[in-house]
């Protein structure tokens, strides 16, 4: 798989998955439920949207993909855990559980890349 696809589209998703409580918080919170701490709602979001933007304009380089990669195992990773605890609590709806798949999905292709080639920086 090509590490500079899945960097892009990785950050791509981010970007529109914050900005988008960030931009409708309504049509979000109908999706996926009403958060009781917008703050904390808006912060998430703004952070995943930071991380998305990280991976889209990350040089095409063996040291930006292997940032980008970083950065998207990372999220995927965090917000897979998230998805995984807190649905059967019922503390999120089940709808994130389509969130869970999309997160897995990263995870894959990521691990589809392989080993990114070139020297390891310092």
């Amino acid at each position: 798989m090509n590490p500079i696809w899945v960097a892009r589209s990785q950050g791509l998703f981010n970007l529109v998955g914050g900005g988008w409580p960030l931009l409708h918080l309504r049509s979000f919170e109908w999706v996926f439920g009403p958060k009781s701490e917008e703050w904390l709602q808006q912060t998430t979001a703004g952070l995943l949207a930071t991380a998305g933007c990280s991976m889209l304009l990350g040089p095409p380089t063996t040291d930006g993909l292997r940032q980008a990669r970083r950065t998207g195992v990372g999220t995927a990773m965090t917000l897979l855990a998230i998805d995984l605890l807190y649905v059967p609590r019922r503390r999120i709806r089940p709808t994130y559980l389509l969130d869970a798949a999309m997160q897995a999905g990263w995870l894959t292709a990521w691990l589809r890349c392989g080993r990114l080639a070139g020297p390891a920086s310092a």
